[in-house]
């Protein structure tokens, strides 16, 4: 059976900045640029049976420097919809509400009319993925690659695991990483978690 290969977006001035991004579509930074391109040892000279990235500009451009071609863009790999809390801070979140947790509570809706995602929301989408990728992977055409967002691949990861998707919140992803889920005894597990490219620093 093949393996489900994670790659998380390089870095964006919010990611560094820890405001909550979704639907926002911020470009890499120049360290994110970079962060991207040091994925490409990783990739050069394998082929996969299928490579599919976010719509989100940031996750289709670290496909591209880490040298996936032939993406294709599937939707239910976007970002946690944050709601209200696009843009804004844990910080200044639990500064009003001291005992929020995203994995639990959820977010508000939005002032666009947007209603947010709960966890139960993210942890369906990312259930739809793994079973659209599973047949490719039970017929061993090869591993299948999802570039996507830290805290959506963090949820598919708990649901691959069998966990729920609140059991994200163990899984710490980093900016411009590489983790790998395999199977061991015909049991899902971890392989490899949160792997830079050579000689960039996780951020």
């Amino acid at each position: 059976m093949g393996d489900l290969v994670l790659v998380r977006h390089g870095e964006t001035e919010w990611s560094v900045s820890g405001q909550h991004t979704s639907r926002t579509d911020l470009p890499l930074t120049r360290h994110g640029e970079e962060q991207a391109k040091s994925l490409a040892p990783f990739f050069a000279g394998r082929s996969f049976a299928r490579v599919l990235t976010s719509p989100l500009g940031r996750a289709v451009r670290t496909a591209e420097l880490a040298g996936l071609s032939g993406a294709r863009i599937d939707p239910d790999l976007h970002e946690w919809d944050y709601g209200g809390y696009e843009g804004v801070t844990s910080l200044a979140i639990h500064a009003e509400r001291p005992d929020w947790v995203l994995w639990t509570d959820g977010v508000p809706p939005g002032p666009d009319g947007r209603p947010g995602e709960s966890p139960r929301d993210v942890g369906e989408r990312a259930d739809r993925v793994l079973a659209r990728v599973d047949a490719a992977l039970r017929a061993e055409e090869g591993d299948v690659v999802l570039v996507a967002h830290a805290h959506f691949l963090r949820v598919l990861t708990a649901r691959k695991l069998g966990l729920p998707a609140a059991s994200g919140r163990l899984f710490q992803l980093a900016t411009g990483t590489v983790s790998r889920l395999s199977t061991e005894h015909g049991d899902p597990v971890i392989a490899t978690w949160n792997e830079p490219g050579p000689a960039v620093t996780v951020g």
